[in-house]
């Protein structure tokens, strides 16, 4: 039989489209989810108001979305790990396992990876925003009963936290700076603070982010753009901070905290941004360790087990769902940092009849 399935088709900038497609039947080891819920990424917003980000433009219309949870609805020869009526995380990245980087475990690095609702190769790799997916059983992780199935979507961001925390190193008894509070900041704050880390201190360039910051575990959180003398407070005897998480991409924010760094501290940069400068010296007089952190692999799995079994409260992240139809609306306010941080597309049936 072929499945049919409403997608969100982004065709150029803030040209979204609703379009029905024919989703085949599961092959050998795939499955189709029901798609419940989705949450509206950094990348999501820049291919709707830009077309792109970089050097990454659209070239072809694409379906928009990775943080996606549903439930399965059928399951192809083979499979056995998930079943029809089974609750699932859907894990957005697809990497080769055969080259050199996936035999070195390092998948996250793939050289032929394909990553849903990304224009970085061509054809596109085509996203999850749709009610219907066909995907591979092995990137179904199950979401226990009772997990509500926004939450669930919430692992794929999650993950990106808990990767960079893992860059880190251990975090038992540290203290831990994050810059930039949007939802990857937020995330990061919950996955520090459940590998240990003694204390958190949480900055931006507005307020609203930063309620959140302290919903998710910031014991401080400080407004840069207000609180000037910040720098000068921790940066007193060489500095105070043994981790920095920079989640902003901005200069300032990554100069700045190289100033409130203790010696030998380590900083991940998970933000993205434009080419950047650094005080060489203070890099070398401090034996600062400066590190990058892109996506994630292992630690999806370890996201969905926390969101599972209530380690952690992400509902602080969530401001609203909007039904596929109304999702012009909610990308404007997914991009909107004075009153949203996670906006989610709600894929059910009971929200496009409501």
């Amino acid at each position: 039989m072929k499945w049919r399935c409403m997608c969100l088709v982004i065709h150029a900038p803030e040209d979204l489209r609703l379009t029905e497609q024919a989703v085949s039947d599961p092959g050998p080891g795939q499955v189709i989810v029901k798609v419940g819920m989705g949450g509206i990424c950094g990348s999501d917003l820049h291919y709707f108001n830009h077309g792109g980000f970089g050097t990454v433009r659209l070239q072809e219309p694409m379906v928009l979305g990775h943080e996606v949870a549903g439930t399965v609805a059928a399951v192809g020869e083979g499979v056995t790990a998930v079943k029809p009526g089974d609750r699932v995380a859907v894990n957005p990245s697809r990497p080769c396992g055969a080259c050199g980087y996936c035999l070195e475990g390092l998948p996250n690095q793939c050289l032929d990876m394909r990553f849903y609702g990304s224009a970085m190769r061509m054809p596109h790799v085509q996203g999850a925003f749709r009610d219907h997916l066909l995907c591979e059983a092995v990137q179904c992780v199950p979401v226990a009963p009772g997990v509500p199935m926004q939450l669930a979507a919430l692992a794929e961001p999650f993950s990106v936290g808990l990767h960079a925390v893992s860059r880190a190193g251990s975090l038992l008894g540290k203290r831990v700076l994050v810059s930039g509070c949007g939802p990857i900041g937020v995330l990061a704050i919950a996955a520090a603070r459940v590998h240990g880390a003694a204390e958190i201190v949480a900055t931006d360039v507005v307020d609203q982010p930063l309620v959140v910051a302290r919903a998710m575990g910031a014991k401080r959180t400080i407004n840069v753009a207000t609180e000037t003398q910040w720098v000068a407070e921790y940066s007193a005897n060489k500095g105070s901070f043994d981790v920095m998480l920079e989640c902003s991409g901005n200069q300032r924010a990554l100069r700045d905290g190289l100033e409130v760094m203790r010696p030998r501290g380590t900083v991940v940069q998970l933000g993205l941004g434009g080419d950047v400068s650094i005080p060489q010296n203070m890099v070398v007089a401090k034996e600062l360790s400066i590190c990058g952190s892109f996506r994630f692999h292992h630690e999806f799995a370890l996201a969905v087990r926390l969101i599972n079994e209530g380690r952690i409260d992400l509902s602080p992240v969530i401001t609203r769902a909007f039904p596929m139809a109304q999702a012009s609306e909610a990308f404007a306010l997914a991009g909107d940092r004075q009153r949203a941080m996670k906006v989610l597309i709600d894929f059910s049936a009971e929200a496009q009849a409501a």
